[in-house]
This record gives structure tokens, C-alpha cells and sequence, in this order.
């Protein structure tokens, strides 16, 4: 996992640690995701709730603590604007 903004010498000003390796994805991994619609183009982070074949459950953290995003299981997963609630 590396963060945004990092070099080799892993350091940076990113507080994330991003998992950008869809074959590695766990529960509790950091993925920073991206949404379709209206927010297109703005960059999220998130929290593997769940990891499927074909698909990842992400939460989008502390402000919205219920919400529960499906997303395309790659290496910034895609959300479905128009599903948010």
C-alpha cells in the first residue's frame, strides 16, 4: 500500500495509505474510490467493508458512519453516483 504523494522513501503529506491492488483488496483496506454523476471527477476515500469477486462494499467514513457504497472491484473502484443516497 502506498500513499498518495509518496515517494520511494515513503514519505509525503498524504495521511493515507492507499491499497491501489485490486488483487489484494481486504476488509479494513484504505481505498481511495471514485463516483460517477455530479461528483465525477472528485477524488473519495474510503473503507473495504466488504470484498467480492466483482465487486467491493465501501463505507465513506466517519460523516456519513451507516452509508454503504457498492463499488467496481479495480484499483480505484467506481461508484454509481445515482445509488447514493
Amino acid at each position: 500500500m502506498i500513499g498518495m504523494g509518496q515517494g520511494p522513501d515513503n514519505e509525503g503529506d498524504c495521511p493515507f495509505a492507499f491499497n491501489f491492488d485490486a488483487a489484494t483488496f481486504k476488509v479494513g483496506d484504505t481505498v481511495s474510490y471514485r463516483m460517477t454523476g455530479s461528483l465525477e471527477g472528485f477524488p473519495f476515500v474510503g473503507t473495504l467493508l466488504e470484498v467480492h469477486d466483482d465487486h467491493v462494499i465501501i463505507s465513506p467514513g466517519e460523516s456519513e458512519p451507516d452509508a454503504r457504497d457498492r463499488g467496481t472491484r479495480e484499483s480505484r473502484p467506481v461508484v454509481d453516483g445515482s445509488e447514493i443516497g
